[in-house]
């Protein structure tokens, strides 16, 4: 039996339902190996096959959404909305959006173990008939320094970072004056851990509920109406929409506001390999 092995196939980048934080950021890369009998060509399958059409069912199902654990959660559904009401130690959560905003997996938690699952559901009819095993892996990326994990949502985007909660494991680097600075490094990744970059403009109601206040967010992108409720605690508000642009520009502004002496340089991550620059 011959194996064939893709490595770091895509990246899912969602959020996740926690019993503990709530709401957060995720970035898993997936790899696949896929064992059989050998084809015509002398394959197990072709490389491009397995990158364009496992990829698109990867990408399809989970990436760019929220992960609701369909055994912890309270979840509405119909042909035109979801809503998801969910309880963790941080306070209530609730987000109703198009159904294609939430992926609601098998269980009582939202981890890797359970999207694996899921995803072994949809791809496994997918393979071809010599195909007869096929192993997926779900990892983190490996970061020796600062990172950060968040949630957000981005009105004006054209494709699913439109959706209203989903989110990114980062990596950070802040340099100094030339040098690396660990120390603004740690304040973010400790202040940005488990957060949700909200744009002010887009809250529409604050208020208390048993003594905590909360945050109500809403807008309406291409592919509908979202809306999400959570503590305020849990959120950092951007005057700007969060693209990590924006992200990168407004953490490079507040050191700069502390210390308007100092040249700072930020690249601020979105998942994976890719991300944005602030300097000066």
């Amino acid at each position: 039996m011959a194996c064939l092995f893709v490595e770091q196939l895509t990246v899912i980048d969602s959020s996740r339902l926690d019993p503990v934080e709530g709401l957060v950021g995720e970035s898993w890369i997936v790899d696949v190996e896929l064992s059989g009998a050998l084809d015509a060509q002398g394959m197990v399958v072709d490389f491009g096959d397995v990158k364009r059409e496992l990829k698109a069912a990867v990408d399809g199902s989970v990436d760019h959404r929220l992960l609701v654990p369909a055994g912890a959660a309270d979840v509405q559904e119909s042909a035109q909305s979801v809503v998801v009401a969910y309880t963790s130690e941080r306070g209530e959560l609730r987000m109703s959006g198009p159904p294609a905003a939430v992926a609601s997996l098998p269980g009582e938690r939202a981890d890797a173990a359970a999207v694996r699952e899921l995803l072994l559901q949809i791809l496994t009819p997918l393979l071809p008939a010599n195909v007869t095993d096929l192993g997926l892996r779900l990892r983190q990326e490996r970061i020796d320094g600062a990172w950060y994990a968040y949630s957000h949502g981005l009105q004006a985007h054209g494709g699913a970072c439109q959706r209203i909660a989903h989110g990114h494991r980062s990596r950070l680097e802040i340099h100094r004056n030339g040098h690396r600075c660990p120390e603004w490094e740690s304040y973010w990744a400790d202040r940005w851990r488990n957060i949700y970059l909200g744009t002010r403009a887009h809250i529409v109601e604050t208020r208390e509920r048993d003594g905590t206040p909360y945050h109500r967010f809403a807008y309406t992108g291409r592919e509908g109406a979202f809306s999400l409720e959570l503590p305020a605690a849990a959120c950092e508000l951007l005057e700007t929409q969060s693209t990590v642009e924006h992200i990168a520009s407004h953490l490079h502004g507040v050191m700069k506001r502390q210390d308007p002496e100092a040249h700072f340089s930020v690249r601020a991550f979105e998942g994976v390999g890719k991300g944005a620059r602030a300097s000066g």
